[in-house]
């Protein structure tokens, strides 16, 4: 059987059950509104959050990096790929969440892909919450430890597990993240880090989505509950609330010794391209000087739950700039996406195997510059697409683009 037949085989498989995707054009830059299959449309369906991407500093930060350095590392990081602001970076960002340490990876996948089996192999123990991200997923099956799933933010269900697991491992670690990707929610963490402690297990926490767009200072949701001093292992990502590229580890300096000398996706990746690195520098001084930023993005979020709430729509359980709109199967979901998307407003439709069977949804994510009268007019619009939906059907065939 060639690749072909396999691959036809396969795609028939996945259009016969509805969920085939394929990915949309977006044209411009990474802005409140831009092109999106040749339409000029309202986006609300990026992780550019705080809007830092086209900030004119970050820009010239970017250009002045390639323009200094060129435009790749050069190589891995223990081979040729060591610059100078790669540990700059670092070290900024060591600073920024009050660690001694952090370490720099290419993707915020590779990072749990290294970090899980650097910590935890089979003799151990992983805990983790339900609904973690598919990377800690992934990154738990490679650190071969024995895997142990606790009901999503219940902090009783992680006493019982650790109760039951932590006398008969060598070592347990704790995995969790901060925001939940899909649901928009809160990992408990006043309640789940210190029973992690009590049971003297390590935490990791994921916290892609919360760094930079929540708490105080930016420092995300460990800094919200104040239990960054429980949580022994930060992930994060340069790609959302900095509006670069890449992800880092922030934690101890042993830590970070150990990664360098054991995670493979950072072994053997080559280093973050200079103006990635630059460019998060200078969105990491920008979230520290223009705390505006976080604060209105939370303020738009709220306003947008509030709006729809106006109109018999619930988000739950979002607490954060990231809103559901919870449809029901998938059709329905990749219909009321498309005719937004003919309305002037991008919110992308997520379907099983993305989130649960029966759980598709539009899955809508403001900025920080958004104006007031845009999620006004989203509000309207998604308003006018779900509750006839949920009535009748619609009569056209369902497209499937996402």
């Amino acid at each position: 059987m060639s690749v072909d037949d396999v691959a036809r085989e396969k795609l028939g498989a996945i259009r016969e059950r509805g969920t085939h995707r394929r990915m949309r054009v977006l044209d411009g830059a990474q802005a409140p509104r831009m092109s999106v299959d040749g339409r000029d449309v309202l986006l609300f369906a990026g992780s550019n959050y705080l809007d830092l991407a086209t900030h004119p500093e970050v820009v010239e930060a970017a250009s002045r990096a390639a323009r200094d350095f060129g435009c790749a590392a050069g190589g891995s990081r223990l081979i040729t790929g060591n610059l100078a602001i790669h540990e700059a970076l670092e070290v900024e960002l060591a600073d920024f969440f009050g660690t001694p340490a952090a370490l720099a990876f290419s993707t915020g996948y590779m990072a749990n892909a290294g970090v899980l089996p650097a910590l935890v192999g089979p003799e151990d123990a992983i805990v983790s919450d339900a609904l973690v991200h598919a990377s800690l997923i992934d990154g738990a099956r490679l650190a071969r430890a024995s895997v142990h799933v606790f009901a999503h933010g219940d902090a009783d269900a992680l006493e019982a597990v650790l109760r039951e697991v932590a006398p008969a491992h060598r070592r347990v670690l704790v995995v969790l993240d901060g925001v939940y990707s899909m649901d928009g929610d809160l990992a408990p963490l006043g309640r789940l880090v210190p029973i992690a402690k009590r049971h003297g297990a390590m935490v990791l926490l994921d916290d892609a989505h919360g760094c930079f767009a929540l708490g105080a200072r930016g420092r995300g949701a460990a800094e919200l509950f104040d239990v960054a001093n429980g949580v022994d292992v930060l992930v994060g990502t340069l790609g959302k609330g900095l509006g670069s590229f890449g992800a880092f580890v922030a934690g101890s300096a042993a830590l970070r010794e150990l990664l360098v000398n054991t995670a493979r996706s950072f072994i053997f990746s080559c280093a973050l391209a200079p103006p990635q690195v630059e460019a998060a520098r200078a969105a990491l001084r920008l979230v520290a000087r223009e705390p505006w930023r976080r604060e209105r993005l939370q303020a738009n979020a709220a306003r947008l739950r509030a709006r729809l709430a106006d109109r018999g729509i619930s988000t739950a359980p979002s607490e954060t700039h990231i809103v559901p709109v919870v449809l029901g199967d998938n059709a329905t979901a990749m219909r009321v996406c498309e005719r937004l998307l003919e309305r002037g407003f991008y919110a992308q439709g997520i379907r099983w195997p993305s989130v649960p069977e029966g759980t598709a949804r539009l899955r809508i994510t403001p900025m920080a510059t958004h104006e007031s009268d845009a999620i006004d007019a989203l509000a309207e619009a998604v308003a006018e697409e779900v509750v006839p939906c949920r009535t009748r059907a619609f009569s056209s065939p369902a497209p499937t683009p996402a």
